[in-house]
């Protein structure tokens, strides 16, 4: 049976990652928290595929949006950081994606998706798995998804704004509306 993550402290992680800028660096769910930082970790299957430019690009074009949340982005696979960059190299009408906003990390040892539960074991490949962070490294908020279906950018950040309300938030609650109880 799967162990709960949720409401625990999130396992920390560090990968190498090539950053906004094109450069190969590090990314860690440590110095996010040292920065007070919320980190916003996802999950996708492979680089060169069908359906993961499309939802990295989304959240590319929306990273400012999570910038203004205090939240950083992460995404994570476990191709290697060159194949990363050659695919961010690759002109996105040739099925690349071209410049992003946010590090792409590499887990190519799968220690990070394993210990995040979204590692397809046998095919060593992951799920779609989001995980939202709070700064004090606490794993709020968890989805974990069939690999045929994006993500919804817009979800993602009305999640991270109810998660930092600090207070109850019924169904279909946005941004701005009351929460029904405060923490």
């Amino acid at each position: 049976m799967a162990e709960r993550l949720v409401g625990k402290e999130a396992p920390k992680f560090g990968m190498e990652a090539v950053m906004p800028n094109g450069s190969f660096g590090k990314v860690s769910l440590e110095e996010n928290m040292k920065n007070g930082k919320w980190t916003v970790l996802f999950f996708y299957p492979m680089d060169f595929t069908f359906v993961c430019p499309t939802e990295i690009i989304a959240l590319s074009d929306r990273v400012e949006d999570f910038k203004n949340l205090n939240a950083e982005v992460i995404g994570a696979s476990t191709d290697s950081v060159f194949t990363h960059k050659a695919w961010i190299d690759t002109d996105i009408n040739k099925g690349g994606i071209g410049k992003i906003n946010y590090p792409l990390a590499s887990d190519m040892n799968h220690a990070v998706s394993r210990s995040y539960g979204c590692l397809i074991e046998e095919e060593g490949i992951t799920l779609r798995g989001l995980y939202i962070i709070n700064p004090e490294g606490e794993l709020q908020y968890s989805v974990v998804f069939h690999n045929n279906v994006g993500r919804d950018v817009e979800e993602t950040l009305r999640v991270l704004q109810a998660l930092q309300t600090g207070g109850l938030c019924p169904a279909n609650w946005r941004p701005g509306q009351k929460t029904l109880v405060n923490a």
